[in-house]
């Protein structure tokens, strides 16, 4: 029996800064290592990261190997962590497994398919439209990290779930506050977070709100699905604000804002920016519940994996065929089209309403900046003068 090696030297969970065109060290010492990474976990004691297409594909495809932070190692601190309650605590899409998930899942798909996110295109494009021109008519020079990333996606979701728009600056306080540092900040902000989705459920109900409230499994509590629509923001403004940023820089840098309305073209930059800067370098934590072999090495019961999804995307080595951006088998990320679509529909809008918009200073210029843990990288700012 194999031991997996150490990662020795660099730590894949520190905080970072580096520049955008800079390639991530963290990721080449990780695949340089093997397909089986052991590290120090940020909450203590050895983890183990997948660094392998095939082998995070099986990971991400076992039984054995699930997300209900109750399997976590013993000791570990659930804030340093960044864990969720355990799926007793809180069942929810990101912390239950097998028929429980299924049916949680089945309730929510429906919602964010194809098909519903193709019908609310002309919608989310007149989002982009009006928040660009308010910041356009607002001053010459925007920075669209401090003033749009964040709003955007947030504006498309409250918007969706019959949520008043109203709320996007308390929407915006909410995920700020889930990356503080205070005593109890997170819990704050998933309250917070929380008492806002159910304005969804309680003002009309005309959106997604609404019509999930109707959809989920019969013993689903009120403060149960406040959760899962705080879960759906949360997690449908971070799988967009980061990535949102890198797109709209390249986009302004090789001029692809004033080409035609070519679909093509658009859609393979949207595809492009995701595999290389995905919303978060690697999946959400992972625990084997009974001893389980990956890659000849034996890992305990209870042992923490995560797949390194940048590392994976980014592997020169790899076959073509799908990324890892939003995962693969059961866990897919529910809200992949949605994020495809409020990414084509920024660049689709500068194209047609800002075509001489400039970045203010160099593409190489620009900075990223990792607040460490399991979290992406965004760009520290992207000032872009909107009307040339």
């Amino acid at each position: 029996m194999l031991n997996a090696p150490r990662l020795d030297g660099i730590d894949p969970f520190a905080a970072t800064v580096r520049g955008l065109t800079e390639p991530d060290p963290v990721r080449a010492a990780l695949r340089a290592a093997g397909p089986l990474v052991e590290v120090v976990a940020p909450a203590g004691g050895p983890a183990w990261i997948v660094t392998d297409d095939a082998l995070a594909r099986e990971v991400l495809t076992d039984p054995r190997i699930v997300k209900d932070p109750a399997f976590a190692p013993p000791g570990w601190d659930r804030h340093t962590a960044g864990l969720e309650q355990t799926a007793a605590e809180q069942p929810s899409l990101t912390t239950l497994d097998g028929p429980e998930h299924t049916a949680l899942r089945r309730a929510h798909a429906p919602l964010l398919n194809a098909q519903r996110i193709r019908a609310q295109s002309e919608r989310v494009h007149a989002i982009a439209r009006e928040l660009l021109t308010e910041l356009g008519a607002r001053r010459t020079v925007v920075d669209l990290m401090a003033g749009f990333t964040t709003r955007y996606p947030l504006t498309v979701l409250l918007d969706l779930l019959g949520i008043p728009l109203d709320h996007v600056d308390r929407a915006a306080d909410g995920c700020r506050q889930m990356f503080g540092d205070e005593p109890g900040a997170q819990g704050r902000a998933i309250a917070a977070l929380s008492e806002l989705a159910a304005c969804g459920l309680d003002e009309g109900g005309r959106g997604l709100a609404a019509e999930l409230r109707d959809r989920v499994p019969a013993h689903t509590t009120r403060d149960q699905l406040q959760y899962h629509l705080f879960g759906l923001i949360f997690a449908g403004q971070l799988t967009t604000d980061a990535s949102l940023g890198v797109l709209i820089a390249r986009a302004l840098a090789t001029g692809l804002h004033r080409g035609p309305a070519d679909r093509t073209d658009l859609d393979a930059l949207v595809r492009d920016t995701l595999r290389q800067h995905p919303p978060a370098p690697f999946t959400l934590w992972r625990f084997t519940t009974t001893e389980a072999e990956l890659a000849g090495t034996r890992l305990p019961a209870r042992a923490p994996v995560l797949i390194d999804i940048q590392g994976i995307n980014t592997d020169p080595a790899r076959s073509a065929g799908p990324d890892l951006t939003f995962g693969a088998g059961p866990h897919f990320c529910i809200g992949a089209q949605l994020a495809h679509l409020e990414l084509r529909a920024v660049v689709a809008v500068l194209r047609t309403d800002f075509p001489d918009a400039r970045l203010t200073v160099p593409f190489a210029d620009l900075r990223l900046t990792g607040i460490g843990g399991l979290q992406g990288s965004r760009l520290t700012a992207l000032p872009v003068a909107l009307h040339g």
